[in-house]
C-alpha cells in the first residue's frame, strides 16, 4: 500500500514563507510525476505545481515566481517552497504522485490527506 504524507503547513503572515514536504512510502517500484494541488474553502481543487521524474516543472500562473517545487528521487519526496505568501494562497494543500507499486504495477495516482496553509495577519 502506498501512502503520501504531507507536512509543513501552518499559519503565516502575508509576505512570509513556508515549506511543504511530502514523503511517499510503501512497496514502490517507481514514481512518475509528483505535484501539489490546493483547495480553498468553497472552491475546486486546483493545480499548484508539478514536477516530472526528470525534473521538468510546471506552475500555476498565480504562483509563478513565488513557489518552487523540487523532489528527491532517492528519498521519494517532493517539496514546495512558498515565498511571498498572500491571503489568497490560504487552502488545504495536497500532495499527488503517480506511483508504480506492488499493488498498482501499471501505475496509479495517489493523494495525501492534505495540510492546511493559512495566510493571515
Amino acid at each position: 500500500q502506498v501512502q503520501l504524507v504531507e507536512s509543513g503547513g501552518g499559519l503565516v503572515q502575508p509576505g512570509g514563507s513556508l515549506r511543504l514536504s511530502c514523503a511517499a512510502s510503501g512497496s514502490i517500484f517507481t514514481i512518475g510525476a509528483m505535484g501539489w494541488y490546493r483547495q480553498a474553502t468553497g472552491k475546486q481543487r486546483e493545480l499548484v505545481a508539478t514536477i516530472t521524474g526528470a525534473g521538468s516543472t510546471n506552475y500555476a500562473d498565480s504562483v509563478k515566481g513565488r513557489f518552487t517545487i523540487s523532489r528527491d528521487n532517492a528519498k521519494n519526496t517532493v517539496d514546495l517552497q512558498m515565498n511571498s505568501l498572500k491571503p489568497e494562497d490560504t487552502a488545504v494543500y495536497y500532495c499527488n504522485a503517480f506511483v508504480r507499486s506492488t499493488s498498482t504495477p501499471y501505475g496509479a495516482s495517489y493523494w495525501g490527506k492534505g495540510t492546511l496553509v493559512t495566510v493571515s495577519s
